[in-house]
């Protein structure tokens, strides 16, 4: 069976780009810059993602592209005779399932919260009102119900007409809203009272306040943002290396998707932390910023309801193009390993989605005793993801390419230069850094999420 491929150049960087935009841009970014004081913060964020993201990203859109198939026959297709590499590939695929299985719920949320934004919920009501709103949903299984499934049924019927004609259609579509949305918003946050306040707080780097909170503190959390951003480790990106031409070099497209992925972060940012400094509220608060603090603002803001409504509709999108591309992984796989056809891969994942969801919903009512480490169903998920499969997989991606045991740095820097565009240096310091240099800073990352 003829592998799928792009239809385009821009519809690989914008599928790739909306796998990579998430929930962990425009949710966890502001939150954990104000967190971390800010300017400085943001600074070694984008160097990081520049000195480690950038050459994970290569990596595994090379295993991808080199072996035309999904994590598990990639690897068995560049690994050296004997060895085990591509169990990883399996172990990708369960966590791109463990992602899903909370990721779903929180982009339900977004909608639920959307469709309440549009029809004036939270008009009207005081602090402790708009926070029980957020209570209320979580208490009520039902209503996470009903808003899963909507997004995982979704999801899986655009999956199911193909890579052009559904993902990289829809996701064309979706990240343009969403590159307009974030624009639209950002620009009405800059004309808030206080905005200039926020903005120096967000983007000008003070080492004093940076020194208050422990500069080794606020660089480790920027490495952690940086390399966590981008999805790298589980194979969620690797799949559109195998869709992708040999036309353009690996550096130069993964720039790309990195500076739509950051461009996104720190317009984030730029909504978020002048409506904060205009209506005194702290952008600190950490998890609960989205659904109860800024619906405070956008209910104490002219035209609220509207700019509240444009928000969690680009939130939605946010999330909606992750699920899509993480979707189309677990198809993929099933196509690639089973020899299923697109339709039963559909159906399939669809009923095992929906299924291994629910735990995650009744986490925070029915199964709310459910504990491990003092940690829900959803905060457990997410740990092993974000803490423990996405760092461990990408230093698996990168061995594998830099190590002579594994398929090897002189065949994974031939694959990334193939074809036009940028090119990484073929030095001597190159082959230190990423031989050497950065498996420790992964290795350090690795420890530090676990521990």
């Amino acid at each position: 069976m003829k592998r799928e491929s792009f239809g385009s150049r821009l519809g690989f960087i914008l599928v790739s780009a909306g796998c990579a935009i998430g929930i962990g841009n425009v949710w966890r970014f502001p939150y954990v810059a104000g967190q971390n004081g800010g300017g400085v913060f943001v600074l070694f964020y984008l160097l990081f993602l520049l000195i480690m993201g950038v050459p994970v990203l290569t990596m595994e859109l090379a295993v991808g592209r080199a072996g035309r198939s999904t994590a598990v026959n990639a690897y068995k297709a560049l690994e050296k005779p004997g060895t085990k590499w591509h169990i990883h590939g399996w172990v990708g695929i369960l966590g791109c399932l463990i992602l899903m299985m909370y990721y779903t719920t929180v982009a339900g949320w977004m909608l639920d919260y959307f469709v309440k934004s549009v029809s004036g919920t939270f008009e009207g009501l005081d602090t402790a009102a708009i926070n029980g709103v957020f209570d209320a949903m979580k208490a009520n299984p039902g209503e996470m119900l009903l808003w899963m499934v909507l997004i995982v049924v979704a999801g899986f019927i655009v999956c199911s007409f193909g890579l052009q004609k559904g993902l990289e259609r829809i996701s064309k579509w979706m990240m343009s809203a969403l590159l307009l949305l974030i624009v639209v918003l950002a620009i009405n946050s800059l004309t808030l009272s206080s905005s200039g306040e926020g903005v120096r707080f967000y983007l000008l780097p003070d080492f004093s306040r940076a020194a208050e909170l422990g500069v080794g503190n606020v660089i480790t959390a920027a490495m952690n943002q940086a390399f966590f951003t981008l999805s790298l480790g589980i194979g969620s990106m690797q799949i559109f290396g195998s869709y992708m031409s040999r036309q353009q070099t690996l550096a130069g497209e993964s720039l790309r998707i990195c500076a739509l992925d950051t461009f996104v972060a720190l317009m984030s940012g730029l909504i978020i932390f002048p409506a904060c400094f205009s209506y005194g509220v702290s952008p600190t608060e950490g998890p609960p910023l989205i659904f109860q603090t800024l619906p405070n603002v956008f209910a104490h803001m002219a035209g609220g309801r509207i700019w509240g409504s444009l928000f969690f509709l680009f939130m939605t999108f946010a999330s909606f193009t992750t699920v899509i591309a993480v979707f189309e992984n677990l198809m993929a796989a099933c196509m690639d390993n089973f020899g299923w056809s697109r339709k039963k891969a559909t159906l399939i994942n669809l009923v095992l989605v929906l299924v291994t969801s629910v735990p995650c919903i009744l986490g925070y009512n029915v199964l709310s005793g459910v504990t491990l480490g003092g940690k829900n169903i959803l905060d457990m998920e997410d740990y092993l993801v974000s803490n423990v499969l996405l760092p461990s997989g990408a230093l698996v991606y990168l061995l594998f390419c830099v190590s002579k045991w594994g398929w090897g740095y002189d065949k994974y820097l031939a694959e990334a230069n193939t074809g036009e565009g940028l090119k990484l240096p073929n030095s001597r310091w190159m082959k230190v850094y990423l031989r050497y240099v950065l498996p420790v800073l992964i290795a350090i990352i690795l420890v530090q999420s676990i521990f």
